[in-house]
């Protein structure tokens, strides 16, 4: 069956996240590209899909917090779902990184990965390539991503925590 149009990309979730990232601040099309390192049109098309979806008012400008929290807690998991792959050396993600690195230790970790990765880890596929990169320049768009990798391949109380975790961000946005 072929993808239609309007269907959700993974992009469409880290942009989606990073105008909550973004909180009051004003933000335009070719500044979020600029950050995310993704076309204009490509953001332009993220949008017009989350529009269709009912995650994103149909201004395109404010997140409908409270559809993409179900989905981030009820579906992310299933429309990209992941699965941890063998260790490289990346940038921490999902339990392994804050913030729930400070409430869940366990002995193994999952990374994104990247060449200049300091850490090593289960290899978890981004959910878009850019991520990495992304992350590196804006710490509360990190830490969104990370613990939605953690509802991607968590354990159920990894899950719970950064669903937890998670909302209450959304919230404070």
């Amino acid at each position: 069956m072929q993808q239609t149009k309007n269907s959700l990309k993974p992009q469409d979730i880290v942009i989606l996240l990073k105008i909550i990232a973004l909180g009051k601040q004003s933000w335009f099309h070719h500044t979020v590209a600029k950050e995310l390192k993704i076309s204009q049109s490509e953001v332009s098309q993220s949008l017009n899909r989350s529009k269709y979806a009912g995650l994103i008012d149909a201004t395109r400008k404010k997140v409908n917090k409270l559809a993409l929290k179900e989905f981030l807690m009820h579906g992310v998991a299933y429309a990209f779902p992941q699965q941890p792959g063998p260790v490289v050396r990346g940038l921490l993600t999902a339990h392994s990184a804050e913030p729930l690195n400070n409430i869940i230790h366990a002995n193994d970790k999952y990374v994104w990965p990247h060449a200049k990765g300091q850490e090593r880890g289960q290899a978890i596929e981004p959910l878009y390539h850019t991520v990495v990169e992304a992350s590196l320049r804006d710490k509360e768009l990190y830490e969104l991503l990370t613990l939605v990798d953690a509802i991607r391949v968590g354990r159920v109380r990894e899950k719970e925590i950064a669903k937890k975790e998670l909302e209450k961000r959304m919230q404070n946005a």
